[in-house]
């Protein structure tokens, strides 16, 4: 997405769509389609993003449909906000300026592509209830020249139980099926394995031999494996031969071929019991996540007429300004400002914090919140789309968009795999034979067909994607976003932490603690001078200004309001220039000043060119921001950092508190991100760097960093935006947790790396010196996925607050 054009994201909801594999396919095809820079298929959500250019828009997309269709004639499409569900999504496509794009292969963290939750398999069965997938309103965000769409339709799909499995060029797939089974059609396969188990059992110890034994033989054959045969069949004549069908129908067939007749039929009924228990495993791992993630509100309680009676409605159908009640036990539905009641409310679906939080009149209700006891009436500030609990799910489902490199890794692996084993297991049936004296065609050939089953690369193209999605879960019920595996991958190799002092490190709540005026002035004169100087900024230090002046701010004969980025404010007061702002201004003046003693936020005030006197003001360090730095040295961090725009006293005072290792002072925006790019030229290659903000100002830094960190997400809109990864809370300590969550996902993914591999080395080397059965073989195929399944789901039993 390097090419500088405009890019137009659109999205397309693939109802039907039922295995990884083809997933993986469709994502492989799609891609190459001309004019598509970047595609993504979510095999959960069964959602396909892509982003194309935008003059060729519309056409582009109906090819995509199209190569979908010859790709997987079964899937029904339809396009995101478009008729798919009850709910209909606002925007459908938003524009992102490609240069803003981070790193090439995956879109920069500010770029939103929706996606589900993260499930992704090889060859898998779903058996049970439908996929209840949780997506949210649509809303359209811009910040910082990036333009984000967030489109979410709340929709409950249906069973999914369609059989077909058409494949794409063969060079693109790589083994792998899956099917989601309701209720009935386990009952049916369950039958069939019954009814196969039985006749198979008959065949071997009844009196009956010759070509009666042989048509049990085959009849329990196609009882247990008839459809997997059909399937294989049907996908060779689309072209497509690597996959599990074919490497199935091969193995069994080819045991039939050479008088293994027990065996051809054991292996075909033990393949597709591995594949129920496989299915069940996977099907509990999706719904551990999609339980983390459910915190979307079903309805809303607005309040009609005279405000007496109350209607229920879908939370996108309420408007900013409606009032609406929530009661105990409901979640609040959007976010809204608290008119009447009180009521302690629950906030760890959004925070991972276990303190409930009162709220009463004045209070900012977040959605996602669940109310504990009391009634509050509650008047919406923000669209649903908008809302909390929106862009939560969204960043939560779009994170699987953005792989890791192992990910990235597995997918090539998984392409190239199963055709090569497939000719070094031909080459294994016709070499030796020819080549060896005493050996025979039917050992090789049945020798080579174990390779074949075992060939498959299933644990680890289900396992590895689920693992990294089960750890963004685990962050996600901790209080932290993190908008990408590369991202969660990335935080194990963290070695420099920068970290912005106030609003991360500090509090951010400033406060007047001292009042120094020069020459014959007041107090009061003083204060009166600052705070109408103060008056239109937004800024924490004018807001506690303001407050400490606590009288109405005149405003008559005050003009030329004029903010100076990194030095403070000039106003012209009845004709007089007053200045209010740091030791610069005053310099940049030509006004001699006082040098204060006290470290603090120092606020300099000149009247006509006389200066007036200084405004002391200080900020008070968060409560475990000393923890957070002792944490994350003990996890290996080897150096952190402070920047800072205050004076340097100040900054040094605060450093040193608590135990930073530099401390930059002084600093504009600009200096930020140039202090930030020297200490990434000071680093080694492979280490990453981290900036922890609070996004109000620090965009520019956040989109510069190997990983941004915005702390209090919940505030600021800019944070959830610019950085990759959103603490909820205002706890720097929770990046130390982020970062155990991250070491502990990576282990669990790498174990089941280690373990897959192994399993099938081993079990390819026993299958060629004709020590493993085709019952291994299976074994080592079907039962080393569901293990690593389980292994996977124990990412999302982190807990660390």
């Amino acid at each position: 997405m390097g090419t500088g054009q405009e890019q137009v994201k659109r999205e397309l909801l693939l109802d039907g769509l039922d295995c990884a594999n083809c997933a993986l396919k469709i994502e492989n095809g799609v891609s190459k389609i001309k004019g598509i820079s970047e595609c993504s298929v979510n095999f959960v959500t069964k959602t396909l993003s892509m982003y194309t250019t935008s003059d060729m828009d519309e056409q582009v997309v109906e090819e995509a449909k199209r190569k979908v269709l010859r790709l997987e004639p079964h899937i029904r499409i339809s396009e995101k906000g478009q008729g798919y569900s009850g709910h209909s999504g606002l925007g459908r496509a938003s524009t992102v300026n490609s240069e803003e794009q981070q790193g090439g292969e995956q879109p920069h963290s500010g770029t939103h592509q929706h996606h589900g939750h993260q499930h992704t398999a090889g060859h898998t069965h779903d058996h049970g209830s439908h996929a209840h997938d949780h997506e949210t309103g649509a809303h359209e965000h811009h910040s910082h020249a990036h333009s984000h769409e967030h489109d979410h339709t709340h929709h409950s799909h249906a069973h999914q139980h369609s059989h077909e499995h058409s494949d794409a060029e063969s060079s693109d797939a790589h083994a792998g099926h899956s099917h989601e089974h309701g209720a009935g059609q386990t009952k049916t396969l369950l039958t069939r394995l019954a009814t196969g188990s039985v006749l198979l059992a008959a065949a071997i110890w009844s009196p009956l031999d010759g070509w009666a034994q042989l048509a049990l033989y085959v009849l329990a054959y196609i009882i247990a494996g008839g459809d997997i045969v059909l399937q294989a069949f049907k996908n060779i004549i689309r072209g497509q031969v690597f996959d599990e069908y074919f490497l199935m129908t091969v193995a069994t067939l080819g045991a039939f071929a050479i008088g293994e007749y027990p065996e051809g039929v054991a292996v075909m009924l033990f393949y597709q019991l591995g594949e129920l228990f496989q299915g069940m495993a996977v099907n509990r791992s999706r719904k551990s996540i999609q339980s983390l993630m459910d915190i979307r509100p079903d309805y809303a309680n607005v309040l009609t007429g005279a405000g007496e009676e109350t209607r229920r409605v879908s939370p996108e159908e309420v408007r900013i300004g409606d009032h609406i009640v929530v009661k105990a036990g409901e979640r609040v539905p959007l976010d809204g400002l608290v008119k009447a009641g009180q009521s302690m409310v629950d906030t760890s679906a959004l925070t991972g914090e276990s303190v409930p939080r009162e709220l009463k009149p004045g209070s900012d209700a977040l959605s996602g919140f669940v109310n504990k006891n009391g009634m509050l009436t509650i008047e919406v500030t923000k669209t649903f789309g908008e809302s909390t609990v929106s862009k939560i799910l969204d960043m939560v489902q779009n994170a699987s968009s953005r792989k890791a490199k192992t990910e990235h890794f597995i997918s090539k692996f998984a392409r190239y795999y199963t055709p090569v084993v497939v000719i070094l297991s031909a080459l294994i049936a016709l070499v030796p034979p020819l080549l060896l004296s005493g050996a025979t065609f039917a050992d090789w050939i049945y020798r080579a067909l174990v390779f074949l089953v075992i060939s498959c690369p299933c644990a680890l193209v289900v396992s590895i994607p689920l693992g990294f999605f089960g750890g963004i879960g685990a962050a996600s019920r901790n209080g932290i976003l993190v908008k990408g595996s590369n991202y969660l991958e990335a935080l194990n190799d963290v070695k420099v932490v920068v970290f912005d002092k106030t609003g991360t490190l500090t509090k951010g709540v400033f406060k007047v603690t001292a009042v120094y005026p020069e020459g014959a002035r007041s107090e009061e004169e003083l204060m009166r001078l600052a705070a109408i100087a103060e008056a239109n900024s937004n800024h924490p230090i004018a807001e506690s200004i303001r407050a400490a002046w606590e009288k109405d701010i005149p405003s008559q004969g005050v003009e030329g309001y004029d903010e100076v980025a990194g030095h403070g404010i000039k106003v012209q007061v009845n004709g007089q220039e007053v200045l209010a702002g740091n030791a610069k201004l005053m310099e940049q003046a030509g006004i001699a000043y006082t040098k204060p003693q006290t470290a603090g936020t120092i606020v300099h005030v000149a009247e006509a060119g006389q200066y007036v006197g200084h405004i002391i003001i200080a900020d008070e360090v968060k409560q475990d921001a000393a923890a957070a730095i002792q944490a994350l040295k003990q996890l290996g961090i080897r150096k952190t950092v402070m920047l800072t725009g205050d004076a340097r006293a100040v900054g040094e005072a605060v450093g040193h508190q608590l135990g930073v290792d530099e401390v930059h002072a002084e600093l504009l925006p600009q200096d930020k991100v140039e202090r930030l790019e020297q200490l990434e030229a000071d680093k080694l290659p492979k280490e990453k760097m981290v900036f922890v903000g609070d996004g109000i100002n620090d965009t520019p830094v956040l989109a510069r960093a190997d990983v941004g960190v915005a702390m209090g997400g919940l505030g600021s809109d800019a944070a959830i935006e610019a950085a990759d990864v959103v603490i909820m809370t205002d706890e720097p300590s929770r990046l130390a947790s982020a970062i155990r969550i991250a070491k502990r996902t990576r282990r669990i993914v790498w174990q089941n790396i280690g373990f897959a591999l192994g399993v099938k080395v081993i079990f390819l080397l026993l299958g060629v010196f004709g020590i493993a059965t085709m019952w291994e073989a299976v074994f080592s195929d079907v039962g080393v996925t569901v293990l690593a399944v389980l292994n996977a789901m124990r990412v999302l039993r982190i807990k660390d607050v």
